[in-house]
């Protein structure tokens, strides 16, 4: 520890910073809040268009997920009012991973949080609440905000913890300077995680194309002026409408797919040569392994509940990528992951039987409705076995080639966006404590994000 620094509760900061209870930086009365209890808002409440509500699910790297988020009535906003949120607020998860947080932004004004949660609300002539955000990111507060939660078995925080943590902060400039730095990085993987979205949002379109809609066969059929089934009569037209606009695939591609369709009793009409597969006899979804928050070490493995990534830990026990399935709580979602991971016991995650390209079961498992497929028992879940018995349609193998030849380019490509986030997400989280040891000065920290990041 150098001279200009001491050693606190969270590791080394600079000497020259001020201590402050977080409580003594917000706003009077309603700076660090709880959102409304179960009796104030119940899941029946939720309606498919209106104001967005947050959980814990919906915290991610600092950020707000916009993905699967609930909704309510104009009526139930102005009821819940108080629970409103404002650009600069900060929502910390009350139970379960307590070290999660993320700052609302721009986007997400006026939406609401749950009880689930927490908000942090600041005085802005005191402190800069992108600054704060990005402290307690500190991997040093994270360990001291898990180790001062309550109960054993599920952590949980309340106001009065959050109220009374020691926040260290310089003037008001240097915050947000260290906060501009940091924002720089995160910005870059928030624009490379975006294109990942439309890389994927491609691929999804081909899957579909090519394995649900069946285009190719439809093609093919009105090229050689087979009969189209009345039940695919209305895709028939459409692709026919297209007419010029309708772009045929390359012949070595379009031959490898048929020219008419055959009757599956339980599937409907399939290309014809193609085979009904029971799910069971193509994979295996194995069971996850329990991992309390409290057993939880830091580390660069990404942690899969059904609601997606949960944390971070020191260790996986899959080898990416791989595809992980909600058993329990979110059930029938559907996660990829790139890298290796830890998927705990409320989900399953995929070994396949057979050589297959793995974001085929990927999408194939994202159009079922896995949720319809619940456990008897009194805690919903998914009956893997009731998955096992369904089945899918499994192309010719030079189709699924032909197919992963298509797709493997822009799998690479995530493949990249993510190792770079990675790289990023490293530096932002290794200059923070440097940055709040005073190690390194702004300048050098700017010098070595624009190095890498920009």
């Amino acid at each position: 520890m150098g001279s200009e620094s001491s050693w606190t509760e969270y590791g080394a900061i600079s000497k020259k910073f001020r201590c402050d209870k977080l409580v003594d930086l917000c706003v009077e009365k309603i700076g660090v809040q709880t959102g409304p209890f179960g009796s104030q808002l119940h899941q029946k409440d939720y309606v498919e268009i209106g104001t967005p509500i947050i959980t814990v699910e919906h915290l991610g790297e600092n950020r707000i997920e916009h993905s699967n988020t609930p909704y309510v009535s104009d009526e139930d906003r102005q009821r819940l009012a108080k629970y409103i949120l404002k650009e600069g607020d900060i929502v910390f998860s009350r139970v379960g991973s307590v070290d999660r947080r993320a700052i609302v932004r721009k986007q997400e004004n006026g939406w609401l949080f749950s009880g689930r949660c927490l908000r942090v609300r600041v005085d802005n002539k005191k402190i800069d609440s992108r600054y704060l955000s990005y402290f307690f990111g500190h991997e040093g507060f994270k360990n001291h905000i898990r180790s001062i939660a309550v109960g054993a078995t599920m952590p949980s925080i309340n106001t009065k913890i959050l109220s009374e943590i020691c926040v260290y902060y310089p003037e008001q400039q240097e915050q947000k300077a260290i906060a501009h730095v940091l924002g720089a990085l995160d910005d870059r993987i928030e624009l490379n995680r975006r294109m990942n979205e439309t890389l994927e949002g491609m691929a999804q379109a081909l899957f579909k194309s090519w394995f649900v809609d069946f285009d190719p066969v439809i093609d093919n059929g009105l090229a050689s002026g087979k009969e189209i089934p009345a039940e695919l009569s209305d895709r028939a037209a459409a692709r026919a409408a297209l007419g010029d606009k309708r772009k045929p695939l390359p012949a070595e591609i379009r031959t490898l797919f048929p020219d008419e369709f055959t009757d599956s009793t339980e599937l409907g009409w399939i290309p014809k040569g193609w085979e009904e597969k029971q799910i069971g006899n193509l994979l295996e979804l194995a069971y996850g392994k329990s991992l309390p928050a409290k057993n939880r070490e830091s580390g660069p493995y990404p942690v899969y509940g059904s609601g997606g990534i949960t944390g971070f830990h020191n260790n996986s026990i899959v080898e990416g990528p791989g595809i992980i399935v909600g058993r329990k709580g979110t059930i029938g979602s559907v996660y990829w992951e790139p890298a290796d991971f830890f998927p705990i016991d409320t989900v399953f995650y995929v070994k396949p039987k057979l050589d297959l390209p793995l974001y085929w079961i990927y999408q194939n498992l994202k159009y079922m409705d896995i949720a319809s497929l619940g456990a008897d028992s009194a805690v919903p879940g998914v009956n893997r076995n009731a998955v096992y018995f369904k089945k899918w349609v499994l192309p010719d193998s030079l189709v699924l080639e032909k197919y992963w030849s298509q797709l493997s380019a822009s799998i690479d490509k995530r493949q990249s966006l993510y190792r770079q986030n990675k790289t990023l997400a490293k530096l932002r989280d290794t200059l923070l404590p440097k940055l709040l040891s005073g190690e390194i000065r702004i300048p050098e920290a700017e010098k070595m994000v624009e190095e890498l990041a920009l």
